[in-house]
């Protein structure tokens, strides 16, 4: 037989998600109105609530910010002790109460109304004295908590969160907000790294390129090699232009085959029309062609693949990055 807390947390889930899928038959007009509000306003979003709520308004701010609309969070009770001077006559309020009875919260409306400032209630009683001051409501209420005493706040915080989030990606549709957007305001973070890192961004350059000439021996493109530490060389002609690369591997395959392999032309063993790359290309399409190709280094040119080039990159250089993390 299941144990009772089991099974009192499998019910848990059973309401939470029974209360979050009634949700969407209040994406309605009133929702509609407060993404057209706040698509419209110049200034800031601003939420505030307490408790629980105020946690989950936290978050929503957040979320908000990260997807293209400004937001921040103030805790009610501070808001009546100097934090209302953060808001000002271009931003838009939104208020998260359950009750919809917060002193805290109906107390600080008068003033943010003398702003002129739209209110927005996440209100789970639409019949409540701070759903009456509010422009408009969205409705969270819940038919009831999922906790055994029916009081923690549970499935009501849960379908407050939800419709934050519904809020948020609402307003992105709206906005055209795109995956490069979202990158702009992540730059440390993997989706960061990935649409916003160049291989400009992490190219050796200068005269850690690993290069050497027609003319010289193979002692020479050794000894670049190795003091590069790439693991690859590549052959400039007499105009500059990169003309072929050896790898560590043909290193290896001429030094077992070949007899005077030490002073002969690199032109002997070399790989003609080395892969190469724009220094414009995302480091993960480097990667990806890289990977495709079966090779460990590209190197890198500003424009059309002729002349000098500017740069090589490494596949170690790309990971290291964190680019596949």
């Amino acid at each position: 037989m299941p144990s009772s807390y089991l099974e009192k947390a499998r019910e848990l889930i059973r309401v939470e998600s029974g209360a979050i899928a009634d949700l969407e038959n209040r994406i309605d007009k009133n929702f509609k109105k407060a993404i057209e509000l706040l698509y419209h306003i110049s200034g800031k979003v601003i939420l505030t609530g307490v408790g629980k709520s105020g946690l989950i308004g936290r978050k929503i701010a957040a979320t908000l910010s990260s997807t293209g609309t400004p937001s921040f969070f103030i805790h009610a009770y501070e808001a009546g002790h100097g934090d209302l001077g953060g808001v000002g006559k271009h931003d838009a309020l939104i208020v998260i109460s359950n009750s919809g009875e917060t002193s805290e919260i109906t107390h600080m409306i008068p003033y943010v109304k003398k702003l002129k400032i739209p209110v927005i209630g996440f209100i789970g009683n639409c019949d409540s004295s701070l759903a009456q001051k509010c422009d408009i409501v969205i409705d969270t209420s819940v038919k009831e908590e999922a906790c055994p005493l029916g009081i923690v706040p549970t499935a009501s915080s849960i379908v407050t969160l939800a419709m934050g989030d519904a809020l948020a990606v609402a307003l992105m549709d709206k906005r055209k907000f795109k995956e490069t957007d979202f990158a702009g305001l992540h730059p440390g973070g993997t989706l960061g790294k990935r649409l916003l890192t160049t291989v400009r961004d992490l190219m050796h350059t200068g005269d850690k390129i690993p290069l050497a000439y027609l003319k010289d021996t193979m002692k020479h493109v050794l000894f670049v090699m190795t003091k590069k530490g790439l693991g690859v060389v590549g052959i400039l002609d007499e105009d500059e232009n990169l003309a072929g690369i050896i790898t560590d591997g043909d290193l290896r395959r001429g030094l077992e085959r070949t007899k005077n392999f030490l002073v002969m032309s690199p032109k002997n063993i070399m790989t003609s029309r080395p892969k190469s790359i724009n220094s414009a290309t995302l480091a993960i399409d480097a990667l990806y062609q890289m990977e495709n190709f079966s090779v460990t280094n590209l190197f890198v040119y500003d424009g059309e693949k002729t002349g000098k080039p500017i740069g090589i990159i490494h596949i170690h250089d790309i990971l290291r990055y964190g680019i596949m993390a």
